[in-house]
């Protein structure tokens, strides 16, 4: 049951994610991969538990994730982490690579509970 509630606000909360992203530069991405986050663990609370889509969707997620890795890095080798709660600047690029990073982590975070848990 525990897991079920779980499943839930997890779906609850991406779905949110994939919300909030409609105002982004770049909306479209970052909603199917937030949206697909959500789908799979609303789909696990439903039962229809698919280990195949929710390990696809966590492939993609850490695909993506790989791609944002040079601006994370370029972000912890910079002086200034508090850029990371401020305002992005054309000066600091990574400071959006590194937000996007971190959610793709906390994606594929979240996905891999999905696959140990088996629901």
């Amino acid at each position: 049951m525990i897991h079920k509630i779980i499943q839930v606000i997890l779906f609850l909360l991406f779905l949110s994610f994939a919300a909030l992203q409609y105002n982004d530069p770049d909306p479209y991405g970052w909603i199917a991969i937030y949206g697909s986050i959500a789908i799979a663990f609303l789909l696990s609370a439903l039962g229809k538990y698919r280990k195949e889509i929710v390990a696809g969707i966590m492939l993609l997620v850490l695909g993506a994730a790989l791609w944002h890795l040079p601006g994370f890095i370029t972000y912890l080798y910079s002086p200034d982490k508090e850029a990371l709660f401020g305002e992005m600047t054309h000066d600091r690029p990574y400071v959006e690579t590194t937000r996007e990073f971190l959610g793709l982590m906390i994606g594929g975070v979240a996905l891999l509970y999905l696959l140990r848990s088996g629901r």
